[in-house]
C-alpha cells in the first residue's frame, strides 16, 4: 500500500443498503461513516424485489453485489439457498479482490465470519466480527432448527471463527457472556451497542400527521414497529388483547412483516381481536418518528430463553422517540437490564398475555402513571446509543484493530 493511501476495509455481510433489514440499515450508516477514513468495499447479495447493479459507489462505499438467490426467506430451505449461493460467491470473489487491511463482517448469514476468516487469513489481515445474535443457540431456542448434526455442526463453525478472530463486538453485555462462553477469548470481546440517530428520530406530537391518517387520535396506542419473527414473543401481545375486549378506544397496532406475520395475523382472526389489533406494513424511514410518536405505548417482547442470544435494538428507536415501553423479556435480559436501570417502561415475564392485559389495563384506566417515563428513556439514548457515540467507539475500535498490523495465526 502507498505511504499515502487510505487503509482497506473489506466487509462482508448479505444485506446491505437498500435492504430493510435493521443489520442492511446499520451496516450501510457505520461503513459510511468509516469511509471518511478508509477505502471501504462491501460485498453483499442481491435483494428480492429490487434490480440493482453489480457495482456501485454509495456515500463513499463500494458496494460489489455477488450472485445469489433471492427466494422469500419465511421458509428455512428458501433461506438456506440464499445463504448458500451468497456465501459460494463471495469468497471467490473478496480472495480475486485487492488486498485489504482489515476484514470485517457481521453474522448475516451465520457462518459469514468463517468465510471472512478463510480471507482474512489469506491476506494475512485481522478479522473484525459484529455479532447481531448468537447462532445456531437462537434457531434452536425459536425451534427453528432442530437436527442434532446440523447444530451441532454450525456451532463447531460459528465457534471457529469466534475463538480466533482478532476483536468481536458483541451489542450487549449477556450477549459478551453468550460469546465467551462459545469461545470467544474475553479480552477480545468488545460490547458496543446498536444505536439510533436521535437528530432523526426526536420527540414529536402524540397527535399528528401519521396518527390522524390512521384513525388512531382518539384511541390508546399500544404499538411494536419492527419485525415479525420468532423471537418478539408477538403472541402474548396478540392473546392480551382477549382480556381487553371492554377497551372500546384500545387499539394494539403490529408494524411490519417478517417471518411470522401471516401466523400471528391468523391467531388475531382466530381470537376474534381484530377489532383492536391491526397490522400495518413497514413505514417509510421518513415516517418512522411520526409513526413512533403515535404510541401511547410500545411493546417490546422477547421470547423465553433468548436472553442474550438476542437483543432487541429497536427499543433505541422509541427510546428516541422519547415514549415509554412495555417489556416482556427474561430478568438477565439486556431490555429488562436498561428499561429497570433508567426507568423509562414497565417490565413483566414473557409468555404471560394476562399480565401485559394488567399493565395495559392499569394505565387506561389511570391506575399505573407512564409519566417521565418517555424523557428518562430519551435523556439515555443521546448519551449511550446515539450513532455519534457508537461511531466514535466503532472508530476507535477499528483505528486500534488495522493499527496491529498483521494478524496471527491462533
Amino acid at each position: 500500500m502507498a505511504a499515502d493511501a487510505r487503509p482497506r476495509i473489506l466487509v462482508l455481510n448479505q444485506y446491505y443498503w437498500p435492504g430493510i433489514e435493521a443489520t442492511a440499515q446499520l451496516l450501510a450508516q457505520l461503513c459510511e461513516e468509516l469511509a471518511k477514513e478508509y477505502e471501504v468495499t462491501v460485498v453483499t447479495g442481491h435483494l428480492r424485489g429490487h434490480d440493482l447493479p453489480a457495482d456501485e459507489i454509495r456515500g463513499g462505499v463500494r458496494i460489489v453485489r455477488v450472485r445469489s438467490t433471492t427466494y422469500e426467506r419465511s421458509e428455512l430451505h428458501r433461506r438456506a439457498a440464499n445463504y448458500a449461493s451468497y456465501l459460494g460467491d463471495t469468497v471467490l470473489t473478496a480472495l480475486r479482490g485487492e488486498r485489504p487491511d482489515l476484514v470485517l463482517c457481521m453474522t448475516d448469514p451465520p457462518i459469514i465470519g468463517d468465510i471472512a476468516l478463510v480471507v482474512a487469513r489469506r491476506f494475512g489481515v485481522p478479522l473484525l466480527v459484529i455479532s447481531q445474535d448468537v447462532f445456531p443457540e437462537i434457531a434452536e431456542r425459536v425451534d427453528r432448527l432442530r437436527q442434532p448434526i446440523l447444530l451441532g455442526a454450525l456451532r463447531r463453525l460459528v465457534a471457529l471463527y469466534l475463538k480466533r478472530a482478532d476483536r468481536v463486538v458483541a451489542i450487549g453485555e449477556t450477549m459478551k457472556l453468550r460469546l465467551e462462553e462459545k469461545g470467544a477469548p474475553p479480552d477480545r470481546v468488545a460490547v458496543i451497542p446498536n444505536w439510533v440517530d436521535t437528530a432523526e428520530i426526536e420527540p414529536r406530537p402524540r397527535q399528528n400527521d401519521w396518527s390522524a391518517a390512521h384513525e388512531l387520535d382518539d384511541a390508546f396506542v399500544v404499538m411494536h414497529s419492527g419485525n415479525i419473527g420468532h423471537a418478539q414473543d408477538l403472541d402474548t401481545l396478540v392473546r392480551a388483547a382477549t382480556f381487553l375486549r371492554d377497551l372500546e378506544s384500545l387499539r394494539i397496532v403490529l408494524i411490519g412483516f417478517g417471518a411470522r406475520h401471516g401466523e400471528v395475523t391468523r391467531l388475531a382472526q382466530r381470537l376474534e381481536v381484530t377489532r383492536a389489533v391491526r397490522f400495518l406494513g413497514y413505514q417509510a424511514r421518513e415516517l418512522l418518528p411520526l409513526s413512533l410518536a403515535s404510541g401511547d405505548l410500545h411493546y417490546v417482547g422477547l421470547a423465553r430463553g433468548l436472553s442474550g442470544f438476542v437483543v432487541p435494538s429497536r427499543l433505541y428507536g422509541i427510546l428516541a422517540a422519547g415514549r415509554p415501553v412495555l417489556v416482556s423479556a427474561d430478568a438477565d435480559s439486556e431490555t429488562v437490564r436498561l428499561v429497570e436501570e433508567v426507568g423509562c417502561g414497565v417490565v413483566v415475564p414473557p409468555g404471560r398475555p394476562e399480565l401485559v392485559a394488567g399493565v395495559i389495563r392499569d394505565v387506561v384506566e389511570g391506575r399505573r402513571s407512564l409519566e417521565g417515563m418517555g424523557e428518562r428513556g430519551r435523556d439515555w439514548v443521546e448519551s449511550e446509543a446515539d450513532r455519534e457515540v457508537a461511531f466514535g467507539r466503532y472508530r476507535r475500535l477499528v483505528a486500534d484493530v488495522v493499527g496491529t498490523g498483521v494478524s496471527s495465526s491462533r
